[in-house]
């Protein structure tokens, strides 16, 4: 087909250029006109210079009065124009000499540009100009809206454009294959896909830059449906390749999963029965499961996870339960251990800085088969780890991994064309319908429910300069014996600064609070030394923990009352809401200080005012969601779904149910059209169940 002749068909595209398309998933004719514009600049109007106002894009003409170099701190170019209603400067830092020959006395120019303040007045700085003829002589303006392209290094706007506009000519006559149904598209009133592409590449001057900016017009809704539908498309046939696989049918004949229920200190919930019901189900199969356990922070996902893995071990098969952090991973091997005992089932911990011994002999005890249940980070599925009979795979917070992390481990697995089953569990809730999109290859159980005893978290928001008030506070909570965490600044992407700042506040706290027991953690510490400072802490030797955000997951202290954050401001709603149920997880009442610093952006102000109001996990997810899009609360850019280009999963939520109609319906109707689709959009990332 004409569309998928390579970009080096068109006439002046070598493979210098190539290679800088490349970096914009560029390789074919038809993946140009999926380059989408980020934005759109009116120039189909001049706008008088007396007119203009700062902050405004627009497209000018004038007559150059002057133009000269300066020197004003650096080296620049400034050229002065009027066209009699008043005057603009034009002001260029990089520039060759021959420019000021070219902006000589008298020339006409018509700019493009942002118009701001400058100590001569109004001046665009780096503007688009061109000369033009003499004033009134007719030359043409743009016809439509001109649209700005993602920027990659070496390919500037224009010659992208001219790109674009030949493509679209090279296929105009045949048009880009569509490959949704025509059906699909009447049914929602939605334009074809080569109307759709022309229309967004080039809207006419009369379109709506409004409409545009929101994605509401019909070709981007459009085009978000296909995206949205071959996202779809790529889950399900993940979901079909998985389901058509065998798996070890899990009986417990040694009753396992029910000794262990019996044996705890606690009764499930109603949320937690009903989950581990559904897992239960379909653990006795012999198809693999592929089930998301979400449920908000404290609400008892891994006890659950617990008695799944129990019914594996009655099975006298292995099972295992991966986490993003070592801190999580130790977390989850006390809990583990502490309920298996009585079991008389031993635990096994596999994580990156355990002593070479001690990680040989785990290893070799899980290859041998005499351990049953590990619980590790990202070094259970490195080459040396092995398991001779796993059946199931339990991932803790699956946004901190993705989908072919996630398979990856399940090939590990597989023994004797038995694949094991997976679990996967995590305290960020979203809604129904966005996790039907985004989690379309897994089952969903929802664990909607806190044991009982616990206390909902007061959330309170000052400003910094009330920190002796917040350390005065802290105070008395350690002499009424109660336990404080307080959460160091998140500002630096360095490792280094944030342990630098977690050691100064410490320090701090210790001069102004004398008498209390104060612990460090943060991400530098070798493991031991964080198991040994957060085990003080639980056992309650320490008063005060100074940390990073490490303790965001993981830590069950229900002593531990009062939280104080500091730069909230920084921080997203769904880290804000994981911290805060650090605290709250006893009968006792719990707050958490959210401490910024002064003046709040707009999004800072909302996102504090969001956690404030309330502690609903699902409601936090949602705001979450507005203010921040999916790709952070879902943490998929492993999964493709963080680069969406048109589609916004929010925003387009609407169309959701349509996409999921029109999946079972290409499914069923039209299976040869999704190869195509899916490559389209996604790539070769679409493969996910291709194991790299």
């Amino acid at each position: 087909m004409r569309e998928q002749r390579p970009v080096t068909a068109l006439p002046g595209v070598g493979a210098a250029l190539a290679a800088k398309l490349a970096h914009l998933g560029v390789e074919r004719l038809q993946d140009l006109l999926f380059v989408l514009p980020a934005r759109y600049e009116d120039r189909t109007c001049v706008v008088a210079l007396g007119a203009l106002q700062p902050g405004q894009r627009a497209a000018v003409e004038g007559e150059v009065q002057l133009a000269e170099v300066g020197y004003r701190r650096r080296r620049q170019l400034l050229c002065r124009i009027a066209d009699g209603s008043g005057f603009l400067t034009l002001r260029f830092f990089h520039f060759p000499q021959s420019q000021v020959q070219t902006l000589a006395r008298g020339t006409r120019l018509r700019c493009f540009g942002e118009v701001r303040r400058g100590p001569l007045g109004l001046e665009m700085v780096h503007p688009e100009y061109r000369r033009i003829g003499t004033e009134g002589s007719g030359e043409s303006l743009e016809q439509t809206l001109t649209p700005v392209y993602p920027a990659t290094e070496g390919l500037p706007q224009g010659r992208l454009r001219g790109l674009i506009v030949r493509a679209l000519r090279e296929l105009e006559e045949q048009g880009v294959q569509d490959w949704v149904p025509q059906e699909v598209l009447a049914a929602l009133g939605l334009p074809s896909l080569q109307r759709a592409l022309a229309y967004v590449h080039h809207p006419p001057r009369e379109a709506r830059l409004d409409e545009l900016a929101a994605a509401r017009h019909p070709a981007q809704r459009r085009l978000a449906f296909e995206e949205l539908l071959a996202h779809q498309l790529s889950l399900r046939l993940l979901r079909r390749s998985v389901q058509s696989n065998t798996a070890w049918a899990l009986g417990d004949p040694a009753h396992l999963a029910e000794r262990l229920l019996a044996a705890l200190p606690f009764a499930l919930t109603g949320a937690q029965r009903r989950a581990f019901g559904e897992i239960d189900a379909d653990l006795r199969r012999e198809r693999p499961m592929a089930r998301l356990v979400q449920g908000d922070v404290g609400c008892g996902k891994t006890v659950v996870a617990a008695a799944a893995a129990a019914r594996a071990l009655g099975s006298g098969l292995q099972a295992v339960l991966m986490a993003p952090t070592e801190l999580l991973a130790e977390q989850h091997f006390r809990n583990l251990s502490e309920w298996f005992r009585p079991l008389a089932v031993p635990v096994a911990l596999l994580t990156g800085s355990q002593a070479g011994r001690s990680r040989r002999s785990q290893q070799a005890a899980l290859a041998a088969g005499t351990i049953g249940l590990a619980v590790g980070t990202h070094a259970l599925f490195q080459h040396g780890v092995d398991f001779p009979r796993l059946a199931l795979v339990i991932v803790d917070e699956q946004h901190r991994f993705g989908v072919q992390q996630r398979l990856r481990m399940q090939e590990k697995g597989r023994e004797g064309g038995r694949f094991p089953h997976q679990l996967i569990m995590t305290a960020t809730p979203i809604p129904r319908t966005l996790a039907m999109t985004a989690h379309a290859d897994l089952d969903v159980s929802v664990i909607d429910e806190l044991p009982p005893g616990r206390t909902p978290v007061r959330t309170v928001v000052l400003p910094e300069q009330r920190r002796e008030e917040i350390v005065a506070r802290i105070g008395e909570a350690c002499r009424a014996g109660r336990q404080v965490y307080w959460v160091c600044p998140l500002i630096e992407e360095s490792e280094e600064l944030r342990r630098q700042a977690a050691e100064e506040t410490a320090s701090t706290l210790a001069g102004a609070l004398p008498g209390v027991q104060i612990g460090l953690v943060h991400g530098r510490m070798p493991a031991a030394k964080k198991h040994e400072a957060m085990l003080a802490f639980k056992e309650g030797r320490l008063q005060l923990l100074v940390a990073t955000t490490v303790i965001e997951v993981g830590v069950d202290v229900p002593n531990a009352t009062l939280m104080i954050i500091e730069n909230a401001e920084h921080m997203g709603l769904a880290q804000l809401h994981q911290l805060r149920g650090r605290v709250g997880r006893g009968a006792l009442e719990s707050s958490c200080v959210l401490l910024y610093r002064p003046p709040l952006s707009e999004v800072a102000r909302e996102r504090l005012t969001a956690i404030r109001q309330t502690s609903d996990g699902f409601e936090i997810a949602r705001r979450d969601l507005e203010l921040r899009g999916p790709g952070e609360l879902l943490g998929t850019r492993q999964t493709g779904l963080a680069q969406l280009r048109v589609a916004n999963l929010l925003r387009d939520a609407d169309l959701l149910p349509h996409v999921q109609q029109a999946a079972e319906r290409m499914l069923s109707a039209y299976p040869d059209n999704i190869a195509p689709l899916t490559a389209r959009w996604i790539g070769a990332s679409g493969q996910y169940g291709r194991i790299g």
